[in-house]
């Protein structure tokens, strides 16, 4: 009853209660005021007693909210002051007005009371100044996670160093495997006696374990060529850290014997499905061996890919075996297809120009209607003069298109076939990648990153000179081989220019497929017209020689002026003139393109491996020759990015 006493509804009750109470007696003393009299007491003796427990009651919890309120108030000083959670207040200046004992004690400071955030921590001052709401910071080697309330000036700090250490461990220990594979061991071994060839395999097997013991890694030879190694991501960190030194070993090994033995490792992490760790393994291995080998490729899930190595030019090792099943698997693609499109690079060069038509021949050679796309207003001088004795070819001019022609034509069971490139970011329509469900890559550059997906057949040899070299040799295994001469005089000013007229990148296979192409009557004086250059060229290339700085000990760099724009070829060909200057291991030539990028355009002598600069902003190619293409950026800034990866990849080079 004295809870309800407590409410002003049961009150009302009440007084209405004893009101009818006292009507009634009132009325019953008209009948016996005697009862009514007993009645009357009885009912003001309840009353009375009511009234005092009511009031007793009152006391009672006065006295009880009397002592919470002051327990309350005492937890809420001890949790202010002793409660292992740190809190500070700040005023508009950031300047600390209050912070209890236990951030003291993190900051080492007797007290922190006047200090400016600026002194306690660079991390803290930034999420103020950014006023995020969250974040994790340092202090002291310690992790706290800080919230912080921008309208009370208040910054709370939760200690979770232990938390920490605990997600630390966890990501160390992810599992990470390896597929460590010997490049050329079956090209070195052969003609091998048993002898030398149990020496060679004690030799680097022992290098392989002496490697594995010294960070913790299991290994298992699992074929004559093939290892698997099983670690976690601590052992791998450490190993990128050391650039992966097992490849300098097995190549200076091998060097010392006159053996030219390297060493390729795929590696799968970040998932902790172990099926899928070695396929990403294997893929990562694909990938390497697609570069070139002699480098270790670690795969992510997110499909970034991190290089390592790559340091020597790749071994000439295909086959004429691969050759002949490459062109039987084309020709049985072209003949399912109901008509063929064939698409090179933006701003196509002789090579993209010479391989397309010699695709072109091939389709035809096998009686299907085909098409090369091309834009002509992307085109530079050498390839415009190769179309200028092509128109007079009508059965060959007829079949070339332009990008918009293609779009407007049917995909329905089309082949695309995609040469000197495998990027779709730089064919001359990437929306015809898009469309065409059946495609074909056929390049002669080492395998980046960004790739066509899901082709259905990949001929890539980063060991030719050129594409126009792979498409050559295709055409020798085709039906029909006659080509007309212009058809063989393209392929073999692709092949010149890629290779300099016979000096770089030049392998045995090289001068046999020239001499195939001359065999049909490849006029190598024409060639020599398409190359030709104007007066204007010339000077344009000159003015660009002339900015040339030697950045470092062999590093030429030149760039164009910024309200000047020079083609793609214009760039590579003064890259290549540095490159013929003395003292010059690698050049570089920064210019703005007429598409509003700004290319760089890089080659080497061999020494410097151009191929990972370039892939660091977002290019690639060749371990001599590569370039890339970067957008809303201007020269001076394209340059100093550049310097800066320079920096990087010379310091990794003589860490390695």
């Amino acid at each position: 009853m004295p809870i309800f006493l407590r409410t002003g509804h049961m009150k009302k009750l009440l007084i209405g209660f004893f009101a009818i109470m006292f009507l009634l007696l009132v009325i019953l003393g008209f009948y016996n005021w005697v009862l009514s009299g007993i009645a009357c007491i009885i009912l003001v003796a309840f009353l009375i007693l009511l009234i005092r427990s009511s009031a007793y009651f009152q006391t009672q919890v006065e006295k009880y909210v009397s002592l919470l309120s002051y327990r309350v108030k005492k937890v809420g000083e001890e949790a202010l002051l002793e409660m292992p959670i740190g809190i500070i207040l700040i005023n508009d200046d950031n300047i600390v007005e209050w912070a209890n004992p236990y951030m003291n004690v993190n900051f080492q400071e007797e007290s922190l009371i006047g200090k400016s955030i600026y002194d306690l921590s660079d991390e803290l001052i930034q999420m103020i100044i950014q006023e995020l709401e969250k974040g994790i910071i340092t202090i002291n080697n310690q992790k706290f996670r800080v919230v912080y309330k921008k309208e009370e000036k208040l910054i709370y700090f939760f200690d979770i160093t232990e938390q920490a250490l605990i997600e630390q461990k966890y990501q160390e220990e992810q599992p990470v495997i390896a597929i460590v594979f010997l490049d050329n061991y079956d090209e070195v071994t052969q003609g091998m006696d048993d002898l030398a060839r149990g020496s060679l395999n004690g030799r680097v097997t022992s290098l392989l374990n002496e490697w594995a013991n010294e960070f913790g890694i299991y290994l298992k030879r699992v074929t004559a060529d093939r290892f698997m190694a099983v670690l976690n991501q601590k052992i791998l960190s450490e190993l990128e850290k050391g650039k992966f030194s097992i490849l300098d070993d097995i190549r200076e090994s091998g060097a010392k014997n006159s053996l030219p033995l390297t060493l390729s490792i795929g590696v799968g992490a970040g998932v902790s499905s172990l099926p899928e760790l070695g396929s990403i393994a294997q893929s990562s291995l694909d990938l390497a061996l697609g570069r070139g080998g002699d480098q270790v490729a670690i795969k992510l899930p997110n499909g970034k890919v991190r290089f390592y190595g790559g340091k020597t030019n790749p071994i000439e090792k295909r086959t004429r075996v691969r050759a002949r099943v490459i062109s039987h698997a084309l020709r049985e693609l072209i003949e399912e297809s109901d008509r063929i499109f064939i698409m090179g690079h933006n701003y196509p060069d002789m090579d993209a120009i010479g391989s397309s038509i010699g695709i072109l021949k091939i389709a035809q050679m096998n009686g299907k209607e085909s098409y090369v796309i091309l834009n002509e207003q992307e085109i530079d001088s050498g390839v415009r003069k190769l179309l200028n004795e092509v128109k007079e070819k009508s059965d060959i001019y007829d079949h070339f298109i332009s990008p918009q022609d293609a779009l407007e034509m049917s995909m329905t069971n089309a082949l695309l076939v995609i040469v000197d490139t495998h990027k779709p970011s730089l064919v001359i329509e990437e929306r015809l990648v898009n469309r065409c469900e059946r495609i074909v890559v056929i390049d002669h550059h080492r395998r980046s990153e960004e790739f066509v997906q899901n082709p259905l057949l990949v001929y890539m040899e980063p060991y030719a000179s050129s594409t126009s070299e792979l498409v050559t040799e295709l055409l020798q295994y085709q039906p029909n081989r006659k080509i007309d001469i212009l058809e063989a005089t393209a392929l073999l000013a692709g092949i010149i220019v890629d290779t300099k007229s016979f000096t770089l990148r030049t392998g045995s296979r090289t001068f046999d497929a020239a001499s195939y192409l001359r065999t049909k009557g490849a006029d190598t004086v024409l060639v020599q017209k398409f190359l030709r250059e104007d007066l204007d060229t010339f000077i344009k290339r000159a003015k660009l020689v002339e900015n040339v700085e030697f950045y470092r000990r062999g590093i030429a760099i030149t760039r164009a002026n910024a309200s000047e724009q020079y083609n793609q070829i214009l760039i590579a060909q003064t890259a290549d003139l540095l490159l013929a200057m003395e003292n010059v291991e690698a050049s570089f030539v920064i210019s703005k393109r007429p598409d509003d990028t700004v290319g760089i355009s890089a080659r080497s002598l061999g020494k410097v491996n151009v191929q990972l600069i370039m892939e660091q902003l977002e290019g690639g190619g060749h371990l001599t020759n590569a370039a890339t293409q970067l957008t809303d950026t201007t020269i001076a800034d394209a340059e100093k990015r550049l310097k800066a990866v320079i920096d990087k990849y010379l310091e990794g080079v003589n860490e390695s």
